[in-house]
């Protein structure tokens, strides 16, 4: 369920943080799995094959939620398709560092 706004989003994703980020290690979801296998492709082909950083995305996924961190000079780009992914696999996007959702665009 998509949040009403960046501080619902906010509640949200300190909820989740804490339970599944900080708390015991889950298995990702069917959802994250599938949203974290498309990123992957993706990030791949936006950086032509050049290590972005991270190592595999599932390192940093637990349950339904996955931390996903970008290098400085990519982030931009990156984020833009995690947003558009996340929409797609009907998930959420909330950016911790501004404390805004993370929103879709089409550009």
């Amino acid at each position: 369920m998509q949040p009403a706004d960046d501080g619902e989003g906010g509640v949200v994703y300190e909820r989740l943080y804490e339970e599944y980020m900080e708390g015991e290690e889950r298995a990702p979801t069917a959802s994250t799995l599938a949203y974290a296998e498309a990123l992957a492709e993706r990030r791949t082909f936006m950086t032509e094959g050049r290590s972005s950083g991270g190592g595999s995305l599932l390192n940093d996924a637990s349950g339904p939620m996955i931390y996903l961190t970008m290098p400085y000079g990519l982030a931009g780009k990156l984020s833009a398709e995690a947003a558009r992914l996340a929409d797609r696999h009907g998930l959420v996007c909330y950016d911790s560092q501004t404390e805004h959702l993370r929103p879709v665009h089409d550009d």
